[in-house]
């Protein structure tokens, strides 16, 4: 095996500079004199967070409830969060600003409980369409949309995000004879 063309050693040229640490009772002294300053920031800040966590584990969902029950008690979360609004100080209106959007926002929000494979946040809904993206540069090479995608996209998506699931026959995908592809092949 060859040996390597670089040398090991530093040159003389680029020697580093050499930094004084900084003694540990000054930084216990800094430390300190920050955490009183901000002493009676934390507690909302705790609160806050319990709250949060609290709310991602009923999204979480893991007893596999429906989304009405998850609405019912997600809401109710909501309500228990407005009510302490008092014991978050400064954050109360970041809080509020959450419960009066996740409200506005509730209709459409737990359907995902009920419909098997419907994605449950933007990111795994971003994957789905990431697979026909993929699938269609390998098909044609090309970085950028192709004109077929803007015609055909949707369906080009379903197809890619069905085709993970379930793999289809020749005889699943061939076009039918049906009135409607005799008439598209007439025009």
């Amino acid at each position: 095996m060859r040996a390597s063309s670089r040398s090991t050693t530093p040159s003389s040229g680029s020697r580093k500079k050499k930094i004084t640490p900084i003694r540990y009772p000054q930084l216990h002294q800094l430390l300190t004199k920050g955490l009183q300053a901000t002493a009676e920031l934390w507690p909302p800040l705790e609160r806050a967070y319990c709250f949060l966590d609290q709310a991602k584990a009923i999204l979480a969902n893991e007893a596999q409830d429906s989304g009405q029950h998850i609405r019912e008690r997600y809401l109710a979360h909501l309500a228990r969060m407005r009510d302490d609004l008092a014991t978050l100080g400064s954050l109360a209106e970041a809080c509020e600003h959450f419960c009066h959007i996740t409200e506005n926002f509730a209709a459409g929000l737990f359907h995902c409980y009920d419909s098997k494979g419907l994605p449950r946040t933007n990111n795994d809904l971003e994957q789905c369409f990431g697979v026909a993206r993929v699938h269609e540069r390998r098909a044609t090479g090309r970085r950028g949309a192709i004109p077929g995608v803007v015609v055909r996209g949707s369906v080009r998506v379903m197809a890619a995000v069905k085709s993970s699931e379930q793999v289809f026959s020749v005889e699943e995908l061939r076009p039918r004879d049906d009135q409607r592809w005799k008439d598209l092949r007439r025009q």
